[in-house]
């Protein structure tokens, strides 16, 4: 299977892609020829990874009848000091909140996501650590 996107310049330092249907848009500091009119792309790769693993989990738990009020993923992402700065580590931290909720069974979650469903972090885990941590607010 492949994938592919195009990305059209806008100027500045400004492009715009569309993805399943959707303008995207990325822009850079004006310290650096920018506007600041849209988001940087690196964060977009934290992006990714919560949006990955949080629609897994969300699908996982649904499927074991688990009830929950809230969750919230944070992703903490270190970048080296060194140019390009990639990311050295990037943490998942997964914040449900809400009554009786099974532990287990959000640890398995997680668990499926991070090893056998989320394609981002199956790649990212390639060229750095990706740490997972839950925690139950109730």
């Amino acid at each position: 299977m492949k994938q592919e996107i195009s990305m059209d310049f806008l100027g500045g330092m400004a492009f715009e892609t569309e993805l399943n249907g959707h303008k995207v848009y990325i822009d850079a500091d004006e310290s650096v020829g920018g506007k600041n009119s849209a988001p940087r792309p690196k964060p977009f790769m934290m992006v990714a990874l919560a949006g990955c693993t949080g629609m897994d989990v969300v699908s996982i738990l649904r499927k074991m009848r688990v009830e929950y009020d809230d969750l919230n993923i944070t992703i903490e992402g270190e970048l080296d000091d060194e140019f390009p700065k990639p990311y050295t580590k990037m943490k998942v931290i997964y914040t449900f909140k809400g009554k009786s909720i099974p532990k287990d069974k959000i640890e398995k979650a997680v668990n499926l996501s991070k090893e056998r469903y989320c394609g981002v972090s199956a790649n990212y885990k390639e060229s750095f650590p990706v740490e997972h941590e839950i925690r139950i607010n109730e």
